[in-house]
């Protein structure tokens, strides 16, 4: 395959999977890439684009078709984050991924760490809240831990939470409390991933104002 060729297969496949991200709030890479290649009809892993061609498409999307109604909807997500975190101020609520960073698209799915002595705490507390959740796990690449897995990566499995709200999911991870010292990876380059407690998320609010 021409180098020109491949590269032109890369970019389309990149906005392909931009697009889903944007549009249709899927939040995952991976899918949103491997997606977008079976639409295009191309299968083999050496033609997808990285998670950072894929993040630059999806900003270049955000700010040429969804100019108008992405800061309106970036705001409701942050705004609803900003809530839950208040609502679970007892368990260190820190929020991260798309929401924080801004690259959130219609319908994305909001990323809430908490830190918390109990898990069993976290869960009785949506239980007497009456908040209704589904209970699943994930799987986190992070910076300072001694375990690998086959990749050689260093991970961490934690239970998540999760809410959902007119705007999209909510996921709770939770973490142990001397977790807040280990920093995760961003999806995309693997870089330390941005966290912004209850006051720095009511600060991006108020500047949007």
């Amino acid at each position: 395959m021409a180098k020109e060729n491949l590269h032109n297969i890369r970019q389309l496949i990149a906005q392909q999977a931009a697009r889903m991200m944007a549009e249709d709030g899927i939040s995952d890479f991976a899918y949103a890439k491997k997606k977008a290649g079976r639409q295009v009809g191309a299968m083999n892993n050496d033609v997808l684009p990285s998670n950072v061609e894929i993040e630059d498409e999806l900003k270049l999307y955000n700010a040429l078709f969804l100019s108008d109604e992405q800061p309106e909807n970036l705001y409701q997500l942050r705004k609803n984050a900003l809530f839950t975190m208040r609502l679970l101020e007892r368990f260190n609520p820190y929020l991260t991924g798309s929401v924080l960073d801004g690259t959130a698209g219609l319908g994305s799915e909001t990323h809430i760490h908490l830190f918390a002595d109990s898990l069993k705490d976290v869960e009785m507390f949506l239980l007497n809240q009456q908040i209704p959740f589904v209970s699943n796990e994930k799987s986190y690449r992070i910076m300072n831990d001694g375990k690998r897995d086959k990749k050689g990566d260093n991970r961490k499995t934690v239970p998540v939470f999760t809410l959902e709200m007119d705007t999209g999911l909510i996921k709770l991870s939770v973490f142990e409390v001397d977790d807040i010292r280990v920093a995760t990876k961003r999806a995309p380059d693997g870089s330390h991933a941005q966290r912004a407690n209850i006051d720095e998320v009511s600060d991006l609010l108020h500047a949007a104002i």
